[in-house]
């Protein structure tokens, strides 16, 4: 069973999930009308969209300095912090350089709390839960991400399709529940595994007492035997020591994947790809808003089965369904079947098959594959690559789908796909139900 606490905290921390769906995918209502206000060109506008997936690049690649150096805890104070100031700045800014350094502000929180947030939950989840526990981040992720297009469907719908000010309240909503985040982090203790690596287990045992009263004094006991074997071994703490190859190429590659899906890309052109297809604005972007709701459906999905079927299965079988979906997309551009709903399905069908796999097992894997002294810079490395083929794909989708059109760039999409599923096949292993010291000993030994 669960320890309640363990609950409230793992849900208080997802809710950096939360910000970092509707920060990723709000921008996708009020893009286009963002271009206008600034008169930008089509590159000028993709750097425009794509700023905070660069923010989100610099946090992710730092954020494992204060996760290591001041604790999880902190950091995600900090991480609040950012969003809010983000939120209430691009509200109200009319320069276009301090709207793409505020929008950049968001991105470093979104990259920093998609490094630490998996990291906190993964350290004080009990082995036979944590996969469920974890993806509390992605569900808030998803969550998010549906609350933003509803959001910015209800600030449309009231204002009007015509209101040129209607994307500052989309950008602005944003501030609730950063100051929500913001308010309900003191609750949260530090990580204990943290302050065992730190030498503080006065203050780390009441912590592990709490998550497991029945075996936290043997818990400890291997943790501490875990860390002391690590740190006799020569840069233990050195990601790239040659170690931890293993475990690098793995989250190097599932982050890869995970963006060259195109999943990135088509939440934030959604209402765009749909206007391609001859929609109007509202129609988009009531489309739009059912890609979010079948992306959290199949979320919710993917949180009772990963602790059951395993990361690996879904992965597997996300991929076979990827490839069908995107091929489909491609199909249509190519020969401009547009009539009826059918690409409108087939994007379902892709959210749905990458939320089951792909969208559910990314941060819990990461954050399971490193040791406790690699742990953060681990999640910073696949982090890091994640953020930076999303923005590097946001950045260019405009451009592609411009002068190339939908067919070559859904195909791209589909053939990463095919690589996805020979990574699954022959690369990736099983962590369900191991603890993270057995998992390092399967993975890296001793």
């Amino acid at each position: 069973m669960i320890q309640r606490k363990v609950i409230l905290w793992s849900v208080i921390v997802a809710i950096g999930g939360f910000i970092f769906g509707f920060d990723t995918v709000v921008i996708s209502g009020g893009e286009q009308a963002i271009q206008k206000y600034w008169q930008l060109g089509s590159l000028a506008h993709g750097l425009t969209t794509s700023i905070a997936i660069v923010g989100t690049i610099f946090g992710a690649l730092f954020g494992s300095i204060p996760a290591d150096k001041i604790g999880r805890k902190k950091s995600l104070l900090i991480i609040a912090c950012l969003f809010l100031f983000s939120a209430l700045g691009t509200a109200v800014v009319t320069n276009w350089y301090l709207f793409m350094v505020l929008r950049f502000i968001g991105g470093l929180g979104v990259g920093a709390s998609s490094v630490i947030a998996p990291i906190y939950i993964s350290e004080i989840s009990p082995a036979a839960a944590r996969g469920r526990l974890v993806i509390l981040f992605q569900t808030n992720i998803v969550v998010g991400i549906v609350i933003a297009y509803l959001s910015n469907r209800v600030i449309v719908h009231t204002l009007g399709p015509a209101h040129t000010d209607a994307w500052r309240y989309m950008l602005g909503v944003m501030a609730v529940p950063s100051l929500i985040f913001l308010i309900l982090l003191p609750l949260v203790p530090e990580s204990p595994r943290w302050l065992l690596l730190r030498g503080r287990a006065d203050e780390a045992t009441p912590i592990f007492k709490i998550m497991n009263p029945g075996g936290y004094e043997q818990e400890m006991v291997v943790i501490n035997k875990t860390n002391k074997d690590d740190a006799a071994e020569q840069r233990s703490n050195v990601l790239f020591s040659g170690r931890y190859k293993f475990p690098v190429w793995l989250a190097i590659l599932i982050a890869f994947f995970n963006q060259t899906s195109g999943i990135n890309a088509i939440l934030y052109y959604a209402p765009r790809i749909f206007q391609m297809t001859g929609l109007s604005t509202l129609s988009s972007l009531d489309q739009s808003l059912g890609i979010g709701i079948v992306n959290l459906v199949f979320t919710l999905l993917a949180i009772s089965v990963i602790d059951k079927i395993g990361r690996r299965k879904m992965m597997f079988i996300g991929s076979v369904g990827l490839i069908l979906a995107l091929g489909l997309v491609a199909y249509s551009f190519f020969t401009k079947s547009f009539s009826g709903f059918y690409v409108t399905g087939y994007l379902c069908a892709f959210i749905g098959f990458f939320a089951f796999s792909q969208g559910a097992v990314i941060w819990v894997f990461i954050s399971e594959i490193f040791p406790t002294q690699v742990r953060a810079k681990g999640q910073t490395l696949g982090s890091f690559t994640h953020w930076f083929m999303a923005a590097a794909i946001t950045f260019i989708f405009p451009y592609f789908t411009e002068k190339l059109g939908g067919g070559p760039t859904f195909l791209f999409f589909t053939i990463m796909m095919v690589f996805q599923l020979l990574f699954v096949w022959k690369m990736m292993p099983e962590t369900k139900g191991k603890s993270l010291e057995d998992i390092e000993h399967t993975l890296i030994g001793h």
